[in-house]
């Protein structure tokens, strides 16, 4: 569904991707590891198209969008859940959830979108018409995420969703991920730095460091080598 050939891109005169090869499949959550400081986020962000890729393509169902506007990325069918809680604090949660429903095809099937991100978190559909900024932490990811869904996508991108979670917290956002592949066969590219509960989710890791892909595999091959493990994910 989205492959990333030879990968470049930076900020200014700082170049943060060497090249990585990608490759997500249609239907699977695949986990980019790596520490901090690797270009995991800007991966993200130059296959978003927020980031300018200085070389190398991007291919996403079968059409080359490495030049394209992010919008138009989006109405393809990909979303971003950035990293930390971009959310409207003093608006609702139903009205930051609509926020997501912007585009044609997200208008049409918002009342479905809706109804998948309640049953997802029930806890939104309660809080419905409570101001965001009043959630606590897990609960304002929970909109970030919802309002992604809202987007009606193909493949949604999160950049460390558990970031700053209780783990109980921790524990229900990955059984959503789980969940919206399995049940809805939505296609999800992690980015976190909870290597453990990654490799437990996803179906194909990479790992990353300095801008470069450094090894690749199932999850239980990455798990299998305690060499990956103990050179770039410290476990």
């Amino acid at each position: 569904m989205l492959t990333v050939e030879k990968l470049e891109a930076g900020y200014g005169p700082m170049q943060v991707l060497w090249g990585p090869d990608i490759e997500i499949k249609e239907g699977s959550i695949t986990s980019l590891l790596g520490p901090n400081g690797a270009g995991k986020s800007t991966l993200l962000k130059t296959v978003l198209g927020s980031v300018a890729a200085t070389g190398g393509k991007i291919r996403f169902a079968g059409r080359d969008i490495t030049a394209l506007p992010s919008h138009k990325r989006v109405d393809l069918g990909l979303t971003l859940v950035p990293e930390g809680k971009h959310i409207f604090k003093e608006m609702t949660v139903f009205d930051n959830l609509m926020m997501g429903a912007y585009r044609q095809e997200a208008r049409i099937h918002r009342k479905e979108s809706l109804e998948l991100v309640y049953s997802l978190f029930p806890l939104l559909a309660e809080r419905k018409n409570q101001k965001s900024g009043t959630l606590s932490g897990g609960q304002q990811q929970m909109v970030t995420i919802g309002r992604a869904l809202m987007t009606k996508p193909k493949l949604i991108m999160m950049d460390e969703p558990s970031q700053g979670l209780a783990p109980k917290i921790v524990l229900e956002i990955f059984e959503t991920v789980e969940k919206l592949k399995k049940e809805i066969g939505l296609t999800i590219l992690l980015v976190e730095q909870n290597a453990a509960a990654s490799l437990d989710a996803a179906d194909y890791v990479y790992i990353m460091h300095e801008g470069v892909i450094k090894a690749q595999g199932s999850a239980s091959k990455i798990k299998a080598s305690d060499e990956i493990r103990e050179a770039y994910l410290g476990l």
